[in-house]
């Protein structure tokens, strides 16, 4: 299920800890330049080596609870500590 307001078919960013390593999603920011989602691990720092393109449906098969921010406002991020953990919001710092 999709409680995004954009199509399954965008196309999204992830780490290749996410997608390849089997991470779980713990940082997700709706990028304040040009809209666009990311779905990160929440490691510290990611090279660009570490970014892999994914539609937002495969996103969303490996972790339907991130549905439950797919209202996160543009230039906003949310962070929680483990996959069933509550997400907290914040003003993105970039």
């Amino acid at each position: 299920m999709n409680k995004f307001m954009e199509p399954e078919l965008l196309a999204v960013i992830s780490c290749s800890h996410v997608i390849k390593d089997q991470y779980p999603i713990l940082l997700v920011s709706h990028d304040i330049d040009d809209g666009g989602w990311q779905f990160l691990c929440g490691k510290e720092s990611h090279s660009e080596k570490d970014a892999i393109i994914i539609g937002l449906g495969e996103i969303l098969e490996m972790d339907p609870t991130v549905n439950d921010i797919a209202d996160l406002e543009i230039g906003f991020i949310a962070r929680r500590k483990l996959r069933s953990g509550k997400w907290t919001i914040e003003k993105s710092q970039y």
